[in-house]
């Protein structure tokens, strides 16, 4: 019985349009291995990582994984894993695969017939130790058959089950790869529809039936086995991993219309990073904000009270170039961007007592791990929240000072530097490429509010004081009770 949409057995020279359109750009277009053999990944460190909670938090709230993760398979969840480890840092394989996820999110119902939990149960069953009939003398392969069939009923109740479970992923590949949409595919999408047309395509496909082969004889269970666990093995195998590939590349696409994300464009030129409306996912109702930073601008100064809105601007800026340099869409109204080679955060650290690395000492190491990345001629972004304020204020500000001047000389480099020390300003004014913005608060009721919106220039707000009175820190010093005299 043949499936739709399949070739005739053998007749290889006879595709149909589908499959010779799929086989001619698969000479043209990369597969993934190619592209990963051929580019150097964005590299972020394991601070990085942790700083914009890529993998893990530290609480328990989702991790950007966890917040991208659509998949509908364990396979695909580990390939979005890998992607999500080795980002693309060069703007050919950026576009190629803004091309797949921009394809998906048009045609998000073609990919729902793709096979989902049920591909696992294949891998399960091409794992499994299970007794068959292996052998190739018609005789022995009889006699294995019926030995299995009577004397191990649990092989065989096991055996019954993976044929079936193959089938139907066959049966649902065949279906998904005769949709008429998929001949305008893009991307990365092109040669896994090749080469998955091209695995459809084999004599034995024909042997699959369309119905439920719970009902069919022993021998056709038996014929259906050794063809899936020994003749095909491998075609079954890496038609698995084609699934898990799409599953991954649905993912991405899944997230960026689940969140209401912008594919964003990948520019030519200098290195800079555009955007108006951009927000931080994890937060509801957030307030968009535009960034700009260019090599004529190439440091962001910026200011303003505590709680206003500044570590949240640097993470939300770090983590939507993270998620562009994927190739998925980010959370802004717009974004544009030129790929760099490495990402460093410096927001969140801790002191080390049994390395003997003091919270100054750790802020100096990481300042150090990006110069060293500069020196070494990489393209580097790098977002700094308040450095230095781990020693006093002297000391902060002469080296708050020393490490702009010399940022802002940094070509094809980018930095957002955050800082208390609105004196700096003064020292930076000849600084040409060196912007400033800030985030202030406002006095409502006798307590602060925020709005989050950026705002040109330094901020003059200096509300540390009223925030301690605010959270009644003098009151309850102030009232603190006498000692009652102990009795004898």
């Amino acid at each position: 019985m043949r499936l739709a949409g399949m070739p005739t057995p053998g007749e290889s020279g006879r595709k149909t349009n589908l499959g010779r359109r799929f086989l001619t750009f698969d000479r043209q277009t990369q597969s993934l291995e190619d592209l990963r053999s051929g580019y150097d990944p964005l590299v972020l460190d394991d601070h990085t990582l942790k700083d914009l909670e890529i993998f893990e938090t530290d609480s328990d709230a989702e991790s950007l994984l966890e917040f991208c993760n659509f998949t509908r398979t364990e396979g695909g969840a580990k390939l979005l894993r890998k992607r999500m480890e080795l980002p693309w840092c060069e703007a050919e394989p950026i576009k190629i695969t803004q091309q797949s996820v921009a394809f998906i999110c048009e045609n998000r119902e073609v990919f729902r017939k793709l096979p989902a939990y049920v591909v696992q149960n294949v891998e399960i069953y091409q794992r499994e130790v299970l007794l068959g009939a292996s052998k190739k003398n018609p005789i022995e392969y009889f006699l294995q058959a019926t030995n299995v069939y009577f004397n191990h009923d649990r092989h065989y109740r096991g055996i019954v089950r993976g044929v079936q479970y193959t089938c139907s992923v066959i049966r649902g590949l065949c279906e998904f790869m005769a949709q008429e949409e998929l001949e305008a595919a893009q991307g990365e999408i092109v040669p896994l529809l090749a080469e998955l047309q091209e695995l459809l395509s084999f004599a034995w496909i024909d042997e699959i039936p369309q119905q439920q082969v719970a009902g069919s004889s022993p021998r056709k269970i038996f014929r259906l086995d050794q063809v899936f666990r020994q003749q095909a093995k491998g075609v079954i195998l890496r038609i698995l991993q084609l699934v898990y590939e799409f599953d991954a590349l649905v993912s991405l696409a899944d997230a960026t219309l689940e969140h209401g994300f912008a594919i964003p464009e990948v520019l030519d030129g200098e290195k800079r990073i555009e955007a108006e409306g951009l927000v931080h996912p994890y937060l509801d109702d957030a307030v968009p904000n535009a960034v700009r930073v260019d090599q004529q601008e190439r440091v962001l100064f910026l200011t303003g009270p505590n709680m206003a809105g500044k570590t949240t601007y640097l993470r939300a800026v770090a983590i939507a170039l993270y998620l562009a340099h994927l190739g998925m869409g980010v959370p802004a109204k717009c974004f544009g961007f030129v790929p760099v080679q490495r990402l460093y955060s410096s927001i969140s650290l801790n002191d080390d007592i049994h390395a003997g690395i003091s919270y100054f000492r750790a802020e100096a190491l990481r300042i150090r791990a990006i110069a060293e990345s500069i020196s070494q001629g990489h393209s580097v972004v790098a977002v700094m929240d308040e450095p230095f304020k781990g020693t006093n204020v002297k000391d902060a500000f002469d080296a708050s000072l020393a490490v702009l001047e010399r940022l802002a000389t940094k070509e094809d480099c980018l930095f957002l530097f955050s800082s208390h020390l609105i004196e700096l300003d003064d020292q930076l004014e000849e600084t040409r490429q060196i912007s400033r913005s800030h985030f202030i608060a406002e006095v409502d009721c006798g307590k602060l509010k925020f709005d989050y919106q950026l705002r040109p220039g330094v901020s003059d707000q200096r509300l540390g004081v009223r925030v301690l009175e605010e959270e009644g820190v003098f009151d309850l010093l102030d009232s603190t009770k006498e000692k009652e005299p102990k009795s004898a």
